[in-house]
């Protein structure tokens, strides 16, 4: 399965209006998570690893694949990205600013590298017992697509405990939004890596996104993540 067969643009908009994100059930299977998983420990297949407690990230680490990325990340990443850059240009309009994405992610790759952001950010993450990630967002440049997905690779309740993926909303002159999401083995969260468009009663305005994930509990959490701008 395909992110184009978890959702087509109409969906994607309804989730986004409605819940500020959009899950996409069963993108991997149990199978394809564990492939993942297993290739952690494979530091050749990564260009940097990073201890979230030495940056205060939280605690737990995680690492960027290096290029070539496997075929798997660089398919997701393709067959995801169509989609999404069309809700990413309506929300460009949505906010009144003149940047366009293209239609393909090659295509949006070569202006990152332009820029200056050549290596690619992909990565996977691991929490044990007492870990967690802050509430961040992924900005690595100038070049930033508004949308991200991660998958959740470890099955809850089985392989680890606690874990959950928060998102919080800031809208103006009001508190914080939390949403825990809720996912299984497999599923994808596709959320704003910055700012969405809201629509309010004199037009839309900008509502600021963060994510991060509360403190595991028990066991391990493997997770995946595509990011669809490269970095500096």
């Amino acid at each position: 399965m395909t992110a184009v067969d978890c959702f087509a643009a109409d969906e994607l908009r309804s989730a986004f209006d409605t819940r500020g994100y959009a899950i996409c059930k069963a993108l991997l299977t149990p199978s394809d998570c564990r492939t993942l998983r297993d290739w952690y420990d494979d530091a050749a297949r990564f260009r940097a690893r990073v201890d979230m407690a030495k940056y205060q990230f939280g605690r737990g680490e995680y690492q960027y694949f290096a290029n070539p990325l496997p075929d798997r990340v660089t398919a997701l990443r393709n067959s995801a990205y169509p989609a999404l850059a069309r809700i990413a240009n309506e929300w460009q309009q949505a906010m009144k600013s003149e940047k366009r994405f293209p239609t393909e992610h090659r295509a949006y790759l070569e202006q990152c590298h332009a820029a200056g952001q050549e290596r690619p950010t992909p990565l996977m993450l691991r929490y044990g017992p007492g870990d967690f990630n802050r509430l961040h967002q992924d900005l690595y440049g100038d070049e930033v697509f508004p949308l991200q997905l991660a998958v959740l690779l470890s099955v809850p309740g089985s392989d680890f405990s606690g874990g959950e993926f928060v998102l919080t909303e800031q809208r103006p002159r009001t508190q914080s939004r939390v949403e825990v999401v809720p996912l299984l083995q497999g599923d994808a969260v596709i959320f704003p890596v910055n700012e969405r468009p809201v629509r309010g009663a004199r037009g839309y305005y900008r509502v600021r996104v963060r994510h991060g994930v509360s403190v595991v509990g028990q066991g391990e959490r493997f997770a995946l993540g595509i990011i669809f701008h490269d970095a500096r």
